[in-house]
C-alpha cells in the first residue's frame, strides 16, 4: 500500500497538473510492490502508467523525464527509463545467471533485510567493448521499473584538486535520496590504481573518496561500475562490489543467436548459420547488431524482400575492416 504521503503528493500533482511527478510517485509506488514481492501489482501499475502516458502523448522516451537530477547533481547525472529486458539481451549462461540473482535479491529486498542482511546491488561488470556492460544496466533498470541515471564524466572528472571527490559525493548523496541504477560506465576514468599515473596524489583522493562512500552507501539504489580495462582499477576497489560479472564474446551458438534476435520478423533467405557464425568469429554483440542493420538497409534500399547471406558476409566483413582500423 502506498504510504500517506505518497497519497497526498498524488493528489498535489494531480491537482496542479503535474504529469511528471504524478508518474514519478506512481513508478516509486510500482517499485515498491515489487520489492514486497508483489510482482503482478507492480506489473499492473507499470502497464496503467504506459497506458496513461501513451494517451496523453508522453512516451519513455519522452522529452520530459519522470524524475530529475536537480542543483548540482544534474550537471553529473543523465536520466531515462529504459523499456530493456533481460530477454532482449543475448547472455552467457552464467552472466544470465548472476543477473537473474541480484534481481531476485532485489525483489525480495524486505525479506533479506528483515534478517540483518542486504541484497547484492554494487556490480562491477568488466569486458570487451559491446559485450553487453552498459545494456545490461538498462535492462535492470527496465526489470525493476527504475530510472537509469547515467554518471556523465565530463562533468564528474576535473583538473582542480579535490573537486572530483566532492563532485562524487553529491552523486552518493543522490543515489540515497532517488532510488535508481546508477551506471558508472568507463569506470577506470575514476578508479585508476593509486600507484601509477602522473597525478597520483590526485588519484588516491579519487579512489579513497569513492572507497569510502561506496562502502558507507547502504541505500537501496543499485550501483553498476562499467569497464573495459580491469586491470588498471585498483585492488581495494574489488571487494566492494557485491557481484563482478565477466563480459566475454560470444561464441558460435550466441553469435547464431544475436544474428536470429537481430533479424527476427524479417525473411532471410538461405541462410547457413554455422558458416555465419565462422565469419563473425570475434565480433562483439555490438558488431553484430551492427552488421545486421547494415545488411537491412541495403536489402531496404535495393527493394530485396529477403536478407541473403551475401548481404550478411559483405556486412561482416565490412565491420572487421573498420575494426582492424580502429585497432591499428
Amino acid at each position: 500500500m502506498p504510504s500517506a504521503d505518497q497519497v497526498k503528493a498524488l493528489i498535489s500533482s494531480l491537482s496542479e497538473g503535474d504529469d511528471t511527478h504524478f508518474y514519478s510517485i506512481a513508478m516509486q509506488i510500482a517499485a515498491h510492490e515489487a520489492r514486497l514481492g508483489h510482482g503482478k501489482v507492480a506489473e499492473e501499475i507499470r502497464a496503467l502508467i504506459d497506458k496513461a502516458k501513451s494517451k496523453r502523448g508522453i512516451t519513455a522516451r519522452g522529452a520530459i523525464p519522470m524524475a530529475r537530477p536537480r542543483g548540482e547533481a544534474s550537471e553529473l547525472l543523465s536520466v531515462s527509463y529504459p523499456n530493456v529486458r533481460l530477454n532482449d539481451m543475448v547472455l552467457s549462461k552464467f552472466v544470465r545467471e548472476k543477473l537473474d540473482r541480484i534481481l531476485s535479491e532485489q525483489l525480495a529486498v524486505q525479506k533479506i533485510r528483515a534478517q540483518g542482511l542486504n541484497p547484492r546491488r554494487k556490480i562491477l561488470l568488466s569486458g570487451l567493448p559491446g559485450t553487453g556492460k552498459t545494456l545490461t544496466a538498462s535492462a535492470l533498470a527496465g526489470e525493476l521499473g527504475l530510472p537509469l541515471f547515467v554518471v556523465r564524466l565530463d562533468g564528474l572528472i576535473t583538473k582542480f584538486m579535490g573537486e572530483t571527490a566532492a563532485k562524487l559525493r553529491v552523486i552518493f548523496e543522490t543515489l540515497v535520496q532517488t532510488r535508481g541504477v546508477y551506471l558508472f560506465d568507463e569506470f577506470d576514468s575514476i578508479g585508476s590504481a593509486r600507484d601509477t599515473g602522473n597525478d597520483v596524489g590526485e588519484i588516491r583522493r579519487v579512489v579513497n573518496s569513492f572507497l569510502q562512500l561506496v562502502e558507507q552507501d547502504d541505500s537501496d539504489s543499485l550501483i553498476v561500475a562499467a569497464t573495459n580495462h580491469a586491470g588498471s582499477l585498483d585492488q581495494a576497489l574489488f571487494r566492494r562490489f557485491d557481484d563482478i560479472i565477466q563480459y566475454e564474446l560470444p561464441d558460435s551458438e550466441r553469435v547464431v543467436e544475436a544474428f536470429r534476435s537481430k533479424l527476427k520478423g524479417l525473411k532471410a533467405s538461405r541462410i547457413s548459420w554455422p558458416n555465419l557464425a565462422s565469419i563473425a568469429e570475434g565480433l562483439s554483440y555490438a558488431d553484430i547488431a551492427r552488421a545486421c542493420e547494415e545488411a537491412i538497409k541495403y536489402a531496404l534500399i535495393h527493394d530485396q524482400l529477403h536478407i541473403k547471406q551475401s548481404d550478411l558476409v559483405r556486412a561482416i566483413e565490412d565491420r572487421k575492416l573498420a575494426l582492424s582500423h580502429i585497432k591499428t
